[in-house]
């Protein structure tokens, strides 16, 4: 027969000729605890309210381990969780350096509304004048630009996008920033002529392109066209 000690349920084979006819007291190895059994092989009391208690206080362990597990698995969610959040604010706060390691993810990071300026500069004062070399016509674009990322930054190039009335680009063209590194918070300069620029030719968009932009290069699905490092302007007749 199997014997199962009602204090903490440890199971145990025994001859039935051992338990005898009229029963024996046993005690559990594991607990010390004692308890009588009748020829059947249950135990005295079995279903009285001593087993009952033990019965209870078993289910209360039951429950309190069961509340500790998912405690902890509530707790592992939440550490899990902050620590993927704070991976998250980390990568929004510091976007434009992500951008500048990892060019691809600034699209992901314009299509949930972040402006993201993966050069660290922005255009200042631009003028654009047309005028005539002999009898070439000329456009000329100048400007500055700002160092705003607090750090020295090697200079992108500026792509100057001509556009008609209805936004549409009509043409191109690239210019270098002077001097080649920007310390933080200093300026640059930059200037191009166009020349038979499209008669079309109604509004300028600025940009910053890398170099292999500017050579004809592979362009990075990262467009430099985002509001930080973008700028519109008018072209004079």
């Amino acid at each position: 027969m199997i014997l199962t000690c009602p204090n903490c349920e440890t199971q145990y084979f025994a001859d039935e000729s051992t338990i005898g006819e009229s029963g024996r007291t046993v005690k559990c190895a594991a607990c010390d605890h004692s308890w009588f059994v009748g020829p059947e092989g249950q135990a005295e009391g079995e279903k009285g309210p001593i087993a009952g208690a033990h019965e209870a206080y078993r289910e209360k362990v039951r429950q309190r381990r069961l509340r500790a597990s998912r405690s902890a698995a509530v707790m592992a969610w939440l550490i899990v969780g902050s620590l993927f959040g704070a991976t998250l604010a980390g990568g929004i706060v510091f976007r434009d350096r992500v951008v500048e390691a990892w060019p691809q993810s600034a699209a992901t990071f314009k299509a949930i509304g972040l402006d993201v300026n993966r050069f660290g500069l922005e255009f200042l004062e631009t003028e654009a004048e047309r005028y005539f070399d002999g009898t070439t016509p000329i456009l000329e674009i100048t400007g500055q630009v700002e160092n705003t990322s607090g750090r020295e930054r090697r200079a992108p190039f500026v792509r100057v996008l001509l556009l008609d009335e209805n936004g549409a680009m009509i043409g191109e063209s690239f210019a270098p920033i002077t001097p080649g590194q920007i310390p933080a918070g200093r300026t640059a300069s930059f200037s191009t002529r166009v020349e038979n620029p499209p008669f079309e030719a109604f509004e300028l968009e600025l940009q910053f392109a890398t170099e292999d932009e500017a050579s004809g290069g592979p362009q990075s699905v990262a467009d430099a066209g985002t509001s930080d490092d973008e700028l519109q302007a008018g072209v004079d007749d």
